[in-house]
């Protein structure tokens, strides 16, 4: 039996006996500790920091002696003088072993530490990003050792760090001699772990200890807007975000514009292939001076998008994606190198795209599914991305469905006729009294209502623009609640409503929320052509929910997550009244924000999601909508506010849709009874 002292590390779990003397830091490695270091052990990095602790421990059946480990040395108080050492914490690489021992291994000193992303739910991130940085001691160059520099290098980071089989990029052949001898022959690489397919690589090296970071990149590529978010690769922080408009978007606001602009334009798809690479160049030296950080240090990049915006990313002519059968030139993930898409990053930056599902339902679906994981909900839940083109998601443990529908830009304020993009003084929220019929709202960049003191000082700079997506959402869904809009979605008379904001505009109606023609401002109205573009829309989100209960088997859903920048906005209640979404509990409709951006990132900090992201979209089973019947049955009921044919009873139990129905010259409305939905 052995006398070695008992080592025995938390959380995880881990023990081994190992001979006095032995550094914690080695006793971790050995028993595959998550121990992180990148000084190899040279008391510089200061990541492999440990909490030993002392006592009695009956769980673990040992007893620590305050002796346990060697004293405090001098590389710890230097690195205490100069950084600072929480009280209690040790050196794993100073710290040597004296006796029986517990280690705990704090968070921040873990190599796959979990980062944690706030919003209505706390997300957890592992880390285990595509590279990382290794601080190496090189042989010098000996005459009777004939070798070259390179191999050396190699030979020392497989030596002290396990990595084998390492290759070099070519510019590093032709920058690292200099380096070399300037670091004294000590250097931090920078080394991309490789695939199946790609060895271990190295992509940069630095003189000395290199005591910065190395940056990836997570892009979320939407035909409207491309959204960046620039992480540490160390530590997976956000360090800066920004977006910017696809500039695609003169060549066609919806996706088959631009099929069809490709094909009726030669040299069209290259056009827009050359737009939106140089669209995210200016993104991307946006994020890095945001971030006050070289280009050059971002290594890594992942991308998630649309099948057309795949291909149009790619350079691949997307023809096929604008006829039946729909058909991708590549469903699978993507390993490439950034210079292969004239990205203006490092010269060997790697770039993943995820796999698409199939020709309408893209990699950003899979970053849905990566972020939401409806395949591990015992719930059924449905997962609705909303967007110029939605994809939708239902699922649980059992099986994952998935379609999309073409909602078309009027979501985004488009088609609409005083609609514009989210920006200052555009309306996002509004309320409309159901016995005045007056509206109160408010715009972006105030948190003060329109009928509240001080709003005009709170709008001075911006005015009242527009109306943005959330906003016309929420204005319709609030006239229908007001009886100023009945289920067909006509909007009703100054004689047939009761107020004299519904005016004569041609041959129907419009209803006035702003005046601001005093002022030189404009005027901000919803119009029946604003409702038909929104019922178009809702009908077809509504549609592809629905065709997907039916394969499922289902009449109702458990819970409902809204995903995209602009389903973050919707109020779910409203949602509900316009008939976008199923029938269900307010309290079981959450927002995911960006979930196909959030998607991109875990991809991007961790490389094993990479591999689960990929058997996952193998087993989401496809449904085309534009070849199922019923989707058309469900698009036609769905025209109605709520819809014409399927009860809302939930809804019904919390809000009361007055009966009007301004088509037949009525106007009375049912004196706010409680009603049960009629078919309509």
């Amino acid at each position: 039996m052995t006398t070695d002292p008992l080592v025995l590390f938390t959380p995880s779990g881990k023990r081994g006996h190992f001979p006095v003397g032995t550094p914690v830091l080695t006793a971790a490695r050995q028993l595959g500790v998550d121990l992180d270091s990148v000084c190899g052990g040279r008391g510089i990095c200061s990541k492999c920091q440990i909490t030993p602790s002392y006592g009695e421990f009956p769980k673990h059946g040992v007893t620590v002696a305050e002796a346990a480990l060697s004293e405090w040395n001098k590389v710890e108080q230097r690195y205490d003088d100069i950084r600072g050492l929480t009280k209690g914490r040790r050196l794993g690489c100073q710290a040597l072993v004296q006796g029986d021992i517990v280690i705990d291994v704090p968070p921040e000193s873990q190599v796959h530490r979990q980062v944690v992303r706030k919003r209505a739910e706390v997300r957890d991130i592992t880390m285990n990003p595509s590279t990382r940085l290794y601080y190496v001691d090189v042989e010098h160059p000996d005459m009777h050792k004939p070798s070259g520099d390179l191999e050396r290098l190699i030979e020392a980071l497989e030596t002290q760090w396990d990595l084998q089989d390492v290759k070099a990029d070519l510019h590093i052949l032709q920058s690292m001699q200099p380096v070399l001898r300037k670091g004294d022959w000590k250097v931090t690489a920078a080394v991309h772990l490789g695939d199946e397919i790609h060895p271990p690589t190295i992509m940069h090296i630095w003189p000395g200890f290199y005591d910065g970071s190395i940056y990836g990149l997570a892009i979320d590529l939407g035909s409207t807007t491309i959204a960046a978010h620039l992480c540490d690769l160390q530590t997976g922080d956000v360090v800066a975000s920004s977006g910017i408009m696809n500039p695609q978007i003169r060549f066609g606001e919806d996706l088959m514009s631009r099929v069809s602009y490709s094909m009726m334009n030669k040299g069209g798809d290259q056009e827009m292939t050359q737009a939106v690479r140089e669209g995210m160049n200016t993104l991307f030296a946006q994020v890095a001076d945001e971030a006050e950080i070289d280009k050059a240090l971002i290594v890594d990049a992942v991308f998630v998008c649309n099948p057309v915006m795949h291909h149009l990313f790619l350079g691949i002519d997307p023809f096929e994606l604008g006829q039946a059968p729909f058909a991708l030139t590549s469903s699978g993930a993507l390993s490439l190198y950034a210079k292969e898409l004239d990205l203006e990053i490092h010269p060997t930056a790697r770039v993943y795209i995820l796999p698409c599902i199939a020709g309408h339902v893209g990699a950003d679906a899979a970053a849905v599914a990566l972020s939401e994981a409806p395949d591990k909900s015992k719930d059924l839940m449905l997962v609705v991305d909303v967007g110029t083109n939605a994809e939708i998601l239902l699922g649980n443990t059992d099986k994952v469905l998935a379609c999309s529908s073409p909602t078309g830009p009027a979501f985004e304020g488009a088609q609409i006729s005083s609609g514009q993009r989210a920006a200052p003084g555009a309306i996002e929220r509004i309320e409309i009294d159901p016995e005045t019929k007056e509206p109160r709202f408010r715009v972006i960049g105030s948190d003060i209502w329109s009928n509240e003191d001080g709003f005009a000082d709170a709008i001075a700079t911006t005015g009242v623009t527009g109306i943005c997506g959330s906003g016309i959402i929420e204005a319709i869904a609030e006239m229908r609640l007001a009886g100023l809009l009945d289920a067909s979605g006509l909007i009703g008379s100054a004689e047939q409503t009761g107020t004299s904001r519904c005016i004569a505009d041609g041959r129907t109606n419009s209803y006035v929320i702003w005046d601001g023609s005093e002022e030189g401002g404009p005027n901000i109205t919803v119009t029946n052509p604003d409702i038909r573009a929104i019922q178009m829309a809702k009908a077809a989100l509504y549609s592809g929910a629905r065709l997907l209960m039916d394969k499922f088997g289902v009449d109702t859903v458990d819970k409902v997550i809204l995903a995209g920048a602009f389903g973050a906005h919707i109020s779910a209640k409203h949602a509900m009244v316009l008939g976008m979404i199923p029938d269900c509990p307010l309290d079981k409709v959450t927002s995911a924000g960006n979930a196909a951006g959030t998607g991109a990132r875990i991809a991007l900090l961790n490389t094993k999601a990479r591999t689960e992201i990929e058997n996952t979209v193998r087993r989401i089973e496809k449904i085309e909508t534009a070849v199922e019947s019923r989707f058309q049955e469900h698009f036609v009921n769905a025209s109605a506010i709520p819809n014409s044919a399927e009860p809302f009873p939930i809804l019904n139990s919390i809000v009361t849709l007055p009966d009007v129905n301004f088509n037949t010259g009525g106007g009375e409305q049912s004196g706010g009874r409680k009603r049960r939905r009629r078919r309509e």
